[in-house]
């Protein structure tokens, strides 16, 4: 690296046109002999002074975070997914595996969305395995993430690998990675992951034609897919299949896991939304192209189809395109097509397989649900008012999920929820999975809809035996290179210095996860610490004993330049007036969700 770019570079920082760390590690990829190929390019850049560009690539390196690597494409740097840093990845899974025990073979499968460079990343992905003597077996196409952990388990390989971003927009990738379980890799594998991907120097690579000649690479496909639907079906709780409904797999792989188990399970009325069916990574029929079906907006088009052809869905689904998560819309007594939030589809589920497994004498007092810190609290008294144990102190990430069924066994595993639309039962995998999610709440709502009832009439049944229970959330966004900062800057403040008090709702106590550190407001005296879990998260509860209760949950998400807040409110039930306990919830939820944007925007001032 010449003087005359060190000094360009150190001008720049100085300017603040390079900031975090873009200096060093522009100076790291100019310098290490095993990133020269990158060198004429990066160069050039510099000597254009496309600062800012360079700045996008470059200020950080992206972490393993709850959902795995995950973020906007780039041609090259660490702040970007790229060719480089998937085969990192790929590398440091492999060393690590190595450091494990797995001294020599091995095996993972590797699959991936329909996002645009999916296919081309995780052929880097199986060459780079395959370098290193693992056995790698590589579906022929697009798969569900739900596949792919089913996948792990059902060959035994000690690792797998999905190729997606979730529901970001079309610009972002990711690498998720999984241990043997079929779970996502919680700690200590994640932090040695990242140690080793930090590593990295010269990659270990093969031809990927080589890889297949030689055996060393085997192309999967419909047997797994086949094997996985027969898993799903058998879990059906219900012989109702009269109910009509829609199914939109936002351009992603939707059609071939969750619209695969809707037909072999033999809902006949269920339809293909045909304007969304083909994958296409710039999910282009889908408004604003954000396939996150936790935005309403996805379902526009679906609502307007029905309404032009007179169509008698009484529900909509819509998985987002790893097919892993599941949006639902019903409609109401009104014939208006309604959401229901994760937290909602959830608490519906939970009580539908608790009660199915009374009326047909299979129900045991060690019958579990999980849900994360996260997910309404309704889950947890539905358990309890069925008798049945409910794991709730998990952290966010289906992995934790996922945790729980290994220690606790899954003989007498339920139901896992959390709020982001993720659900799984049955064991067939270790991770959230909107086919069976899409299995059960159409049958719930055929039998509701037998019943004359709708799913809202449920939820109401569920509040008047549970208290009303309602549920929100914030996200504050910092983009770019000084997001990080301004995001770590708003968590300490709510660590050293708390607010007492948000609106009218007065705050009783604070929990840091981080720490494990109780402390009671106002008066800031210690309580007993928690033990369990560890992580960045932060839960501020209102007087336990007010017939109005609020908790909010802050913590910085693992994949998004974002902090994450979530509300919950608990209002008693008296003398069967749901109506009366909702107006009280809401309103305490409205005046406390406006507090708290803010205190946010005075502090981020």
């Amino acid at each position: 690296m010449s003087l005359e770019l060190i000094a360009m570079i150190d001008k720049a920082a100085a300017a603040g046109k390079l900031t975090a760390d873009s200096p060093s590690n522009l100076k790291a990829w100019l310098t290490r002999d095993s990133l020269q190929e990158y060198r004429p390019k990066l160069e050039a850049l510099i000597r254009s002074e496309k600062w800012q560009e360079l700045d996008g690539m470059f200020w950080t390196a992206i972490p393993f975070g709850t959902g795995g690597r995950r973020g906007p494409m780039g041609e090259m740097g660490p702040a970007t997914i790229n060719d480089r840093t998937i085969a990192e990845s790929a590398h440091g899974m492999a060393v690590y595996l190595r450091s494990t025990g797995v001294s020599s073979g091995g095996s993972v499968v590797i699959a991936h969305d329909t996002r645009n460079h999916s296919s081309r990343f995780a052929r880097i992905a199986a060459s780079t395995f395959a370098a290193h003597g693992l056995k790698v077996y590589l579906f022929d196409s697009h798969r569900a993430t739900p596949v792919l952990s089913y996948a792990v388990r059902k060959l035994n390989c000690n690792i797998g690998v999905m190729i997606s971003a979730s529901h970001n927009p079309p610009a972002d990738n990711g690498f998720k990675a999984y241990w043997s379980n079929g779970g996502q890799v919680i700690p200590p594998h994640d932090k040695g992951i990242i140690r080793e991907v930090e590593r990295a120097e010269v990659i270990p690579t093969m031809s990927f034609a080589r890889g297949v000649s030689l055996g060393e690479i085997e192309i999967i496909g419909e047997e797994i897919d086949n094997a996985y639907v027969q898993e799903v079906v058998p879990l059906s709780e219900s012989k109702s299949r009269s109910v009509s409904a829609i199914f939109t797999p936002l351009h992603g792989v939707g059609e071939s896991s969750v619209y695969a188990v809707i037909e072999a399970a033999g809902f006949s009325n269920v339809s293909l939304f045909k304007l969304h069916r083909a994958p296409d990574g710039q999910f282009p029929h889908v408004p604003n192209h954000l396939p996150n079906p936790e935005n309403l907006e996805v379902f526009d088009p679906v609502i307007e189809w029905t309404q032009r052809t007179s169509h008698p869905a009484q529900l909509i689904l819509a998985s987002d395109p790893d097919a892993d998560r599941l949006g639902v819309m019903a409609r109401d007594r009104d014939g208006k097509f309604r959401s229901l939030s994760g937290n909602q589809v959830g608490a519906l589920i939970t009580d539908f397989l608790l009660r199915r497994r009374k009326e047909t004498g299979r129900f045991s007092p060690k019958d579990y649900v999980v849900e994360t810190l996260v997910t309404t609290p309704l889950t947890k008294a539905i358990a309890a008012h069925h008798g049945a144990r409910c794991f709730s102190e998990l952290l966010v990430g289906f992995k934790y999920i996922a945790q729980t069924m290994e220690e606790q066994g899954t003989e007498h595993f339920v139901f896992g929820t959390e709020e982001s639309i993720g659900f799984l039962a049955g064991s067939y995998c270790r991770d959230k999975d909107a086919s069976v999610c899409a299995l059960y709440i159409l049958e719930l709502a055929g039998e509701l809809q037998e019943q004359g009832k709708t799913l809202f009439d449920q939820l109401e049944a569920l509040y008047s035996a549970c208290g009303y229970h309602c549920e929100g959330q914030k996200s504050i966004y910092c983009e770019g290179p000084t997001g990080k900062a301004k995001i770590d800057g708003l968590m300490k403040t709510l660590r050293e210095n708390p607010p007492q008090s948000l609106g009218s709702i007065q705050f009783a106590e604070v929990v840091d996860y981080e720490t494990g550190k109780r402390m009671a407001l106002p008066s800031g005296q210690s309580l007993p610490p928690v033990q369990k879990p560890k992580g960045d998260l932060l839960i501020f509860h209102s007087n336990p004993s007010a017939p109005v209760r609020i908790q909010i949950a802050g913590r910085p998400s693992g994949t998004e330049p974002k902090i994450k807040f979530y509300f919950f409110c608990q209002s008693d039930v008296k003398n069967g007036d749901v109506a009366a306990a909702r107006a009280a919830g809401d309103a305490a939820m409205k005046d406390v969700q406006k507090a708290l944007n803010d205190w946010a925007k005075t502090q981020l001032q």
